[in-house]
């Protein structure tokens, strides 16, 4: 029999869901750096106009008029502080949760995004308001935390420990503490980020298996 075909991943010795970089790095740097800056935009717009945007655009808890604020919060900062502060984490974060491509990175970062501002809108005390990225931030985080243990890869896993000795104040957050800091965000962020990883190791993992077809033999 002629020998099968071997896919382009094995072949080259290369798994995309193995990565631990983008594979387009310059392509990834842009888009961290667009989506930072939006985040800077949408606060300048803030503090020029008069709209209150941090009102009219954040997670009001268990307010189904105000529901819309899940797409809109992650947007909106508490002043510059608030934003200066999330800044390092978004743009380091971002750049790598895109390492098996930009695609992939928008639908880890949609089911972190809407997850975690619907957990925020159900358990948050009533009557305030939640704003900013620490959530979405939190999600990638945690995404690339655990990604390399679903994925079984090294590289992954150590790059995991880096973040993890570099950012490890961080976890304190998912715990209830300042009355002015939504760790529900943060908990409900890092929970989905854990799902999200699941979520992308499951689906690559059926992906090889259709790949490899019925009856083949792996040595």
């Amino acid at each position: 029999m002629p020998p099968q075909p071997v896919p382009a991943s094995e072949s080259s010795g290369t798994d995309p869901a193995k990565r631990v970089l983008p594979p387009n790095p310059r392509a990834a740097a842009i888009v961290a750096l667009a989506f930072t800056a939006l985040l800077y935009l949408v606060e300048l717009v803030d503090v020029v106009l008069p709209l209150d945007l941090d009102q009219s655009g954040g997670i009001v808890a268990r307010e189904v008029s105000d529901l819309d604020g899940v797409l809109w919060a992650p947007l909106l900062h508490a002043g510059w502080g608030h934003l200066f502060s999330n800044t390092v984490p978004v743009l380091v974060f971002a750049f790598l949760a895109m390492s098996a491509g930009i695609g992939r990175w928008v639908l880890v970062t949609a089911i972190i995004w809407v997850l975690s501002g619907l957990g925020v809108w159900l358990i948050a005390p009533s009557g305030t308001v939640t704003v900013g990225a620490s959530g979405v931030a939190f999600g990638w985080l945690a995404f690339l935390l655990v990604r390399g243990i679903f994925n079984r890869a090294v590289g992954q896993i150590l790059v995991a420990v880096v973040l993890l000795g570099i950012w490890s104040g961080m976890l304190w957050g998912l715990l209830p503490g300042d009355t002015g800091i939504s760790w529900q965000g943060h908990l409900f962020g890092a929970l989905s980020g854990v799902f999200a990883a699941w979520l992308m190791a499951r689906a690559d993992r059926s992906q090889a298996k259709k790949a490899a077809g019925p009856g083949s033999l792996a040595v």
